[in-house]
């Protein structure tokens, strides 16, 4: 049997009335903060994948920052190799004039002067921060500057590793690359092989041109030249066994193992030439074997020769330091894009997490002004019906 009395329909209008106020409020908070999810409890589902989608843009907004900071690098790397190759394009210069027949020892030392200056410069690039308390060249030992001059040459107290900077989900680029790989592991030469006239030569026989005419017959190997009486000459290998002979006549090229070499002059007898596969040699020991070929006073055939040997040299090794630092910046130039690549990704990964967030969190204006009218002419209703309640008495049956 139920009972109905005054007090259960007051109470029962009045939980009504509460509970459509309480509808209209959420509904107008909704509308001022423009969001449907305003609580956990609104959508348990849905806000849990709201978490999820914003830990995502999170981990993007790092890779973005991890993308700036390497890319600062890259582009003070860029800048600074622009430096060197400028610096290494006079000393190429300064070489190439010091080549002249008719400069006097004064004008070479003139030109060693400028040279020693441009090593300075060199080395202070080579030493080149970042601008924020690290070295563009130290690898990962980047606190402290990576070079310094020594007695005999330059030391490095950087190491050899290259940093990787994730940038994207699974995209990684290489940081700044370590001095060691930019100045000092530098290929002599042609960058391929090398020749090199012994410092006892007494002749006059000039090192030319060389190269490999077939790659597919060079062996790698390391052999020696040995001119004897009529220009007669003899190669022998590493082991001392004579691969080839012939008699030298000035500007004939001289091939073995699919190698030529083109020895201009008269060597004498008993002069040799080296000829092999090219080494490494760091930038700054290049400059300090032309400074000094350049502060030689030769007086003699054989000294002029020598000095002319020399600073050949130099300028075939300073040419493909010029070609190493290309390709170093060749290497920095396509990191860059590869960052460029990346910020793309994360901006459609990041577009398409704001979309999904937007459906889940955002509201729908349309939608929502239709539910508080709604609400509101349900509020008005049960607000006249709470009033004509208070009206009504069930004493007013009995009478």
């Amino acid at each position: 049997m139920t009972r109905i009395s005054t007090g259960m329909l007051y109470q029962q209008s009045l939980s009504t009335l509460q509970s459509k106020q309480a509808s209209l409020a959420r509904i107008q908070n909704e509308l001022t903060t423009s969001k449907k999810l305003l609580t956990a409890k609104d959508d348990p589902v849905g806000a849990g994948a709201a978490v999820g989608l914003d830990r995502s843009k999170a981990e993007l907004e790092r890779f973005g920052s991890n993308a700036n900071a390497v890319g600062h690098r890259l582009g003070m790397q860029e800048a600074a190799l622009t430096q060197a190759g400028d610096v290494m394009g006079r000393i190429t210069e300064l070489t190439v004039r010091a080549n002249s027949a008719s400069l006097s020892d004064e004008d070479r030392a003139a030109i060693a002067t400028e040279v020693t200056s441009l090593r300075a410069s060199l080395l202070d690039i080579a030493n080149s921060p970042d601008g924020a308390g690290r070295y563009l060249f130290g690898g990962t030992q980047d606190g402290a500057p990576p070079f310094a001059r020594v007695a005999g040459g330059i030391d490095y107290a950087g190491d050899q590793t290259r940093r990787q900077v994730e940038i994207a989900p699974q995209m990684f680029v290489a940081d700044t690359m370590p001095g060691s790989e930019v100045f000092l592991r530098v290929r002599t030469g042609d960058g391929r092989i090398d020749v090199g006239a012994d410092a006892a030569n007494t002749g006059t026989g000039q090192i030319g041109s060389f190269g490999l005419t077939d790659s597919g017959q060079w062996d790698g190997g390391s052999y020696r030249i040995t001119f004897g009486a009529d220009g007669a000459y003899e190669v022998s290998d590493a082991a001392g066994d004579v691969v080839a002979s012939g008699v030298h006549a000035d500007g004939e090229a001289i091939t073995v193992a699919g190698a030529r070499v083109v020895i201009g002059g008269v060597p004498a007898d008993g002069d040799a030439f080296s000829l092999g596969p090219a080494g490494t040699r760091d930038v700054f020991a290049t400059i300090d074997s032309l400074l000094g070929a350049l502060t030689l006073n030769p007086t003699t055939d054989a000294q002029r020769t020598a000095q002319q040997n020399a600073l050949q040299g130099a300028m075939r090794d300073i040419a493909t330091a010029q070609d190493h630092l290309i390709d170093v910046r060749a290497n920095g130039g396509a990191q860059l894009a590869a960052l460029d690549n990346a910020a793309s990704l994360r901006d459609a990964h990041t577009l398409t997490i704001e979309t999904t967030l937007s459906g889940i969190r955002d509201l729908d204006y349309a939608e929502a002004i239709s539910r508080f009218n709604l609400e509101k002419v349900a509020l008005e209703a049960a607000q006249l019906s709470f009033v004509q309640m208070q009206r009504l008495s069930l004493f007013d049956l009995l009478r």
